[in-house]
């Protein structure tokens, strides 16, 4: 499984902004990811048409608790 990171703005308020984390089944490369993700970023704003998308990216979904963890430890 792989994220699609999108940052998304409310339509007339674009300092109105926040991430959604879109559950990916992909087994290829970050990069073909992003690629391959456009649909799937149509679909969403297709369901939410108040928001329209800034950008967005693919990650590894444990990335961030990897991060968080090794952020945690470095204070100890």
């Amino acid at each position: 499984m792989i994220q699609i990171v999108v940052m998304v703005c409310r339509l007339g308020q674009p300092d109105l902004c926040e991430e959604q984390r879109l559950q990916f089944a992909w087994q290829g490369s970050l990069r073909q990811c992003a690629m391959a993700a456009q649909p799937y970023i149509a679909q969403w704003i297709g369901e939410h048409p108040r928001w329209t998308v800034r950008n967005y990216h693919c990650e590894d979904p444990g990335l961030r608790d990897r991060a968080a963890l090794g952020r945690a430890a470095s204070r100890l």
